[in-house]
């Protein structure tokens, strides 16, 4: 299994930041919201 750690942890860093970010700015629960849409989507694409 071949992880390539520096883009994993950049990603995971930029995913952070952002997080931290839409919950000070109080986006949080739109961003929630647009994981929802598209998980939802991507599961009926499973099924």
């Amino acid at each position: 299994m071949n992880i390539k750690w520096k883009k994993l942890v950049f990603r995971l860093g930029v995913w952070l930041t952002l997080e931290l970010f839409f919950d000070r700015v109080g986006l949080d629960t739109i961003a929630d919201y647009s994981e929802f849409v598209f998980e939802r989507n991507l599961i009926t694409l499973i099924s």
